[in-house]
C-alpha cells in the first residue's frame, strides 16, 4: 500500500494547477486528472497530443489533489517511493532499473504470442496469463480504434478474453490517454491490469492514493520500457513521405515483423481506403531517427523513468546482440511482484516461456541510450532556463559533460520541439516538401554530431574528447 498523502507542502511543492502543469510543458496527456474530475475531459492540442479541458475552477485553480496526483507535478512522490512502498522486499536494487525480484531476456515459446507480438511476446503472454488463471477479470491495454469514428489510430480500451487481448497486440507510438477506460473501470465491478508506458503506470498508482474505487479494481501493472511518447503528426508525416494524405489512412503498423530481417530494422506500414498500402523502412524516412526526437512530447524531456519502475513487470526489446539480430523478435523482462514471478517461474519449467536469466547491467545495457539520456542528459537538461514550473527529478542538475554530448541534447531538444511547428506549417500551406526538407537537413545536422564520421562529431572529439555518442 502506497502511504497517505504529506498534508503539509514545503515551499517547493507548491500547489500547482493543470494549466500551471500545461503551460510549463510538463503534461504527458494520460488523462489521470480528467478520470477522477466530472466534467472534465481530454482533447487534442495543435500538436497532436491529449490535454485536459474542464471548467475554469478546476483547470486554472492550484490545487492539493491535482498538486499530489500529476505524475509530472513536483510534489508528486517519485518512482523510488512508490517501488518501495510496493516492493520493499524485493532482493535486488540498482539505481538504473529500479527493484526487482528478477530479470530475463527471451520470448513466449507459446504461440501465437511471439509471433503477433513486435518483439518476444511476453507483455501478451503474461497479460493473457493473468486473464487465464483469473487474477484478473480484465486487462486495459491500447488496440486499433477505428480513425473514421473516433478520430484515433489507437486508444485504450477493456480486453476481457486472450483472443480481444491479442487484437492489441505489437508497439503502438502513438498518443492515448487513460480518462475514458478509467470510467468503464469504475463503472464494471472487477479486477483489472493496466499496461501503460512509464509515466502512465506511475500516474494510475498516484491515482489510486486518491481514488479508493481505482485502488481497489486496479490490482495489477505491466510496464513498458518507453524512449519517448510521440504525437499524432508522426502518423501525418509518414503519410506524406509515402504519397499519400493522413485522412486516407484507415490502419497503421508501426513495426511489421519480418523474421528475415533484423529486429531492429523498423518498418512503417499503413493501410489506405481504396484498400491499397504503403510502407518503408524507417531509415528512409526524414525522421525515421528514433533517437533524433522527432515530435517527442516536451514532458519526456523531464523523465527520469525508462524502464518502468513502479510496475510489477515491465517489459522492452533486447536491444543486444545476437538478439536485435533475430527478427522473430526478443524480449528483456523485469519481474518486481512475487506473484508475477511465480506466475512466471511455473510457466519456465513448464517450456511455455524460454526465458535465461541477467542480471541488472544486461538490461541496462539493452536501454544504453535511453537511459543515457533520461540521467545524464537530463542533469543537463535541468541546469537550463525553463518557463513555469521546475520539475523535481531523481538526478541532480549538472553541466559538466563534454561538448558533443551537451550538442546532442540541444539538438534533440531543437529537433522535438522544431518537428512540430515545421509540420503546422506545412500543413497550412499545403506544402509537406517543406516539413520534410525542414527534417532532413535537421536529421543530417544531428547524425555528424552523433556518429564517429560525423564532420562535427569529429571535431569535437578531436580537441574536446567527448564520450561516444
Amino acid at each position: 500500500m502506497l502511504p497517505s498523502p504529506d498534508p503539509r507542502l514545503s515551499e517547493a511543492e507548491r500547489l500547482v494547477s493543470p494549466r500551471d502543469i500545461v503551460e510549463s510543458g510538463l503534461c504527458i496527456g494520460c488523462g489521470s486528472c480528467a478520470a477522477n474530475r466530472p466534467n472534465a475531459r481530454m482533447v487534442w492540442d495543435r500538436d497532436g497530443f491529449h490535454k485536459p479541458e474542464g471548467s475554469p475552477t478546476w483547470y486554472n485553480a492550484p490545487a492539493e489533489e491535482f498538486t499530489r496526483q500529476c505524475p509530472f507535478s513536483p510534489a508528486a512522490i517519485n518512482e523510488d517511493a512508490i517501488a518501495l512502498a510496493r516492493f520493499g522486499q524485493a532482493p535486488e536494487t540498482d539505481r538504473r532499473i529500479g527493484r526487482f525480484e528478477a530479470a530475463y531476456v527471451g520470448h513466449a515459446s507459446e504461440f501465437p504470442f511471439r509471433p503477433l507480438g513486435s518483439s518476444g511476446g511476453l507483455t501478451s503472454w503474461v497479460a493473457a496469463e493473468l486473464l487465464r488463471t483469473g487474477a484478473v477479470d480484465g486487462v486495459v491495454h491500447v488496440a486499433p480504434a477505428d480513425a473514421d469514428a473516433t478520430g484515433r489510430f489507437f486508444d485504450y480500451r477493456v480486453s476481457r478474453t486472450p483472443d480481444e487481448l491479442m487484437n492489441g497486440a505489437k508497439s503502438r507510438y502513438y498518443p492515448v490517454e487513460l480518462s475514458r477506460v478509467l470510467e468503464q473501470v469504475r463503472a464494471i465491478q472487477g479486477r483489472y491490469a493496466i499496461v501503460g508506458v512509464p509515466c502512465f503506470i506511475k500516474a494510475i498508482h498516484l491515482l489510486r492514493r486518491i481514488d479508493p474505487v481505482i485502488g481497489d479494481r486496479v490490482t495489477h501493472t505491466l510496464g513498458l520500457f518507453c524512449g519517448h511518447m510521440k504525437s499524432a503528426g508522426m502518423v501525418e508525416s509518414f503519410a506524406w513521405q509515402l504519397g499519400t494524405e493522413v485522412a486516407r489512412v484507415q490502419a497503421l503498423d508501426y513495426r511489421i515483423k519480418d523474421e528475415t530481417r533484423p529486429a531492429n530494422w523498423y518498418r512503417a506500414h499503413l493501410d489506405l481506403d481504396d484498400g491499397s498500402s504503403a510502407e518503408q523502412d524507417w531509415w528512409h524516412l526524414a525522421d525515421g531517427d528514433w533517437g533524433a526526437g522527432f515530435f517527442q512530447n516536451p514532458a519526456c524531456d523531464w523523465c527520469d523513468d525508462v524502464v518502468a519502475e513502479s510496475a510489477d513487470v515491465s517489459f522492452g526489446d533486447a536491444w543486444v546482440e545476437p538478439y536485435s539480430s533475430d527478427g522473430r523478435g526478443t524480449n528483456v523482462m523485469i519481474v518486481r511482484s512475487r506473484e508475477v514471478l511465480q506466475l512466471v517461474e511455473a510457466a519456465r519449467a513448464d517450456g511455455r516461456l524460454e526465458l535465461t536469466p541477467v542480471n541488472a547491467d544486461f538490461i541496462a545495457d539493452t536501454q544504453a541510450a535511453g537511459l543515457r539520456h533520461r540521467r545524464d542528459g537530463l542533469s543537463y537538461r535541468l541546469t537550463w532556463n525553463k518557463r513555469g514550473i521546475r520539475p523535481r527529478k531523481r538526478v541532480a542538475p549538472a553541466a559538466d559533460l563534454p561538448l558533443r554530448r551537451k550538442l546532442v541534447y540541444r539538438l534533440r531538444y531543437a529537433i522535438a520541439r522544431g518537428s512540430h511547428r515545421m509540420l503546422r506549417l506545412a500543413r497550412y500551406l499545403g506544402r509537406p516538401a517543406i516539413y520534410a526538407r525542414w527534417a532532413r537537413t535537421s536529421l543530417r545536422i544531428y547524425q555528424s554530431v552523433t556518429w564517429s564520421r560525423g564532420r562535427l562529431g569529429k571535431l569535437c572529439d578531436r580537441f574536446l574528447g567527448a564520450a561516444k555518442a
